[in-house]
């Protein structure tokens, strides 16, 4: 029974972690790359300095285009180039 228990828990677990996954994707599927970059500018810590800010930032736009999660707007709103 506790064999039971525990892999109902486990497999609970894995959907939750999913879920909460696959809300993630959701939430940044379909930006532009404007929004994407106010978006991070928004989370990342204000200490930061800005030229590690910018490098994070083109890194993340860089994933985000290559697994084609921008949307078709994203093109227009390039400011820079990325390096990888």
């Amino acid at each position: 029974m506790k064999k039971l228990v525990r892999l109902a828990l486990i497999v609970g677990g894995i959907a939750v972690a999913s879920r909460i996954a696959a809300s993630k994707k959701a939430e940044w599927t379909g930006l532009t790359e404007s929004q994407v970059r106010a978006k991070l500018d928004a989370r990342l810590p204000s200490e930061m300095p800005d030229d590690k800010r910018v490098a994070v930032t083109d890194k993340v736009v860089s994933g985000l285009r290559d697994k084609g999660m921008l949307s078709e707007g994203a093109a227009a709103g390039q400011t820079s180039g990325t390096s990888g």
